[in-house]
This record gives structure tokens, sequence and C-alpha cells, in this order.
């Protein structure tokens, strides 16, 4: 027997958590929802970056990400990683002149998040138009209010200031920003998570989209093939798509090729579609978070957008509390009766 002998050795280390983690994007000022989020029991933050970094220094980067991240731990929470990009990132998308400076505060960017244990970005390309609705307002369920996208009333609202984008325009964007970042964040150890376009239409309002399809996501994944080249899955805007999303859930999960989660549900097709509560929706929740867990996904999940509810103002649809608080308890009420472990 060593030494220690058997009353003095060393505990085991704890086996880390494998499973779904529970998630909801937050500033660390939204004091607020911050504890509102605590007493559901959710511990790990969707942090936005940008605003800071855009403000500082590429030198400072560190310090910064430093400094957020220490102002969720001191309340509660874990980083699971960020969205919306880490730096602004219009240039880029657009491919307009200044992209480059651009690319070189994302990739100073990846590297700060990944010194600072944050490992996942979840990014997208939807250029000139971020996720857009026709319509904010529309009744849901008991008087809530969620949102709405016509592709008709997108067209009577003309082009943007940036007039025609074609598609080919954003595929050659996007290849270049690719072949710049993907091996810098596969280096660092940076996932990096696309979001699909929402809504999955091309043009919109003369802007070409490229992110509205299974085929269209492979086809980014093979432009720089990595293992860090993979998908915020936002189950939504791929079932808006028309795709089979328990199919590509399952096949996408064993690829490993999700690395974050977008839980919600909506009725309609890409062309006209209206977001609902978590459980008045066609898909079968419970089926979903089955194919997640049974195939392997151990990223964060976050219930994204959700109903305006009585006495919540209406100035962030999708982003108001009440909702979440219903969808964080549905989601945990399903996998606790299915035995799928969450954090």
């Amino acid at each position: 027997m060593g030494a220690l002998g058997a009353a003095g050795a060393l505990p085991a280390a704890p086996t880390p958590f494998r499973g779904i983690r529970l998630a909801e994007i937050f500033s660390p000022t939204d004091t607020s929802r911050l504890r509102l989020a605590r007493q559901l029991g959710v511990t790990h933050a969707i942090a936005g970056v940008s605003g800071a970094l855009s403000k500082t220094s590429r030198d400072r980067y560190d310090e910064t990400i430093a400094k957020i991240k220490s102002e969720f731990s001191s309340q509660g929470f874990t980083i699971a990683g960020v969205e919306s990009h880490p730096v602004p990132a219009e240039r880029i998308k657009l491919g307009l002149p200044g992209r480059d400076e651009e690319i070189e505060n994302y990739i100073a960017a990846i590297r700060a998040l990944a010194n600072n244990g944050v490992t996942m970005v979840c990014y997208n390309f939807m250029a000139g138009l971020g996720w857009y609705r026709t319509r904010v307002d529309v009744p849901e369920r008991g008087g809530a209010l969620t949102s709405e996208f016509d592709q008709r009333a997108a067209i009577e609202q003309g082009l943007t200031k940036w007039g025609e984008v074609s598609e080919e325009k954003i595929w050659s964007n996007i290849e270049y920003f690719l072949k710049a970042v993907i091996p810098v964040a596969e280096k660092a150890g940076v996932k990096m998570a696309l979001h699909p376009d929402d809504p999955p239409v091309s043009p919109l309002r003369g802007i070409g989209r490229i992110l509205t399809s299974a085929a269209n996501y492979r086809r980014v994944m093979n432009i720089v093939p990595s293992p860090v080249n993979g998908v915020t899955f936002c189950q939504a805007n791929f079932k808006a798509m028309g795709e089979d999303i328990y199919a590509l859930a399952r096949e996408w999960c064993r690829a490993k090729k999700i690395f974050f989660v977008h839980f919600r549900d909506i009725e309609g097709r890409r062309e006209k579609f209206r977001e609902t509560f978590h459980d008045n929706g066609p898909t079968d929740m419970a089926r979903m978070l089955q194919i997640y867990h049974d195939n392997g996904f151990d990223g964060p999940m976050r219930p994204d957008h959700a109903p305006t509810m009585e006495g919540e103002s209406n100035d962030r649809p999708g982003y108001a509390m009440l909702g979440k608080v219903f969808a964080f308890g549905y989601m945990k009420g399903l996998m606790r009766a299915r035995g799928i472990p969450y954090a």
C-alpha cells in the first residue's frame, strides 16, 4: 500500500457532466433576468460580447472577456458560449471594404475567448438584415403576443439600403471568412456554430440568403472541413425549410456537428409562419429532446423565442421572460419524464 494508505488516498476527480446544458442569453447587467433564471435552476449563460469588444483595442480583448466572465461568475453563471458574433461583422458578410480588419478582430476575439475558457461561438451570415419578422404583435394563446413572417409583406417593404445582393456574392463572402477563421478556431479549440437564416427565404428584401437548406449547410461544412465547423441547430428554422428535423438532428448529432440548440417551434413554412408556445406547435418536442440525448448532444440549449405574456412589455419581442419561465419548466418536465439528464 502506498504511503498515503487507503484512508489518505486523494479523492477521484469529479466526472465532467455530459448532457444537455440549459442556457439563456443575457448581458451580465441583466440582474433581474439573471436572478429569475437562477431561481429556475439555469446556470449557463450565452453571452454577447460584440458591444464590449467593439469599444476596445485587440490587445485588451483578453481582459475584457475575463471581466465579462467574472461578472457572470459572481452571479452564479458559467458562460457556455457567445452569440451574434464576438465582434462587428457586417463588412465580412457583405464583402465590403474593411472586411479584412473585421476578420483580424474576429481572429483576435476567438483567441481571447479560448484563453478564457469560452469555446463556442454562435454566429450567422444574415447580411444586411438579422432575424426578421413582418409582425411582432400577432395574438397567440390567451392573448399572448408572438411574431410572424409573411414573405408577401416583406416584398412590399422593398429593398434595403444595400440594394440587391446576390446569393453568389454571399457564398463568396462566407468562403473568404471560413478559410481565414476556421483554422484559427480549430487550433484554439473554439467551435463555430453557424445559425440558419431566419427566415430561410432568399432573397429577403433583395439580399441573397444561403443558409436556407440542409444541403447548403453541408456545402458550408465542406468549404473548410473541420471538427469545429458546425451548426447552431435552430430547429424551427430547419422546420421552416421543410427539412425532416428529426432525421437531421439525429444525423448531425451523430456526426458531432451540432454545437448549440435553439429549442422552439413554429406554425407554417418558410413563406409564412408564426412562432408559438413550446407546447403549442406541431413538433414532437419530447421526441426532439430524446433524439438529442440518444445521439450524444452535450452542448448548451436555450429556449430561444417565446411569446410576450400578460403584464409584459413587447419592446423585445421573443425575449420577455415569462414565456421563458414557461419554456424552461416545460423542457425540464419533458426531460425529467424521460430520464434525460440536464444541467
